[in-house]
């Protein structure tokens, strides 16, 4: 599996504490294991989001991602009341 990071998640992920700069890495790293383990709620999104899957990162901050054959692009890191206004 290639991660690539598009720029907007990039420019998200700067503003994040450290701590959630940490919490991410750590369940990118999981992700790439198993994108569909039970902590990552990886589900399919409706509306705006259509074609786009969701992971929790911690709390209330998720991030969202397609998925081009083996590649998958991390578009957006954000709270969840941020992403679905």
């Amino acid at each position: 599996m290639i991660i690539k990071l598009h720029k907007e998640f990039e420019k998200n992920f700067r503003r994040l504490k450290p701590s959630e700069k940490k919490k991410f890495k750590e369940r990118r790293d999981l992700f790439i294991k198993d994108e569909f383990h039970p902590i990552l709620n990886n589900h399919a999104l409706k509306g705006k989001y259509l074609g786009y899957r969701s992971i929790n990162v911690a709390g209330d901050l998720r991030a969202l991602y397609r998925k081009y054959g083996n590649t998958v692009v991390f578009t957006t890191v954000a709270t969840h009341s941020n992403l679905y206004k």
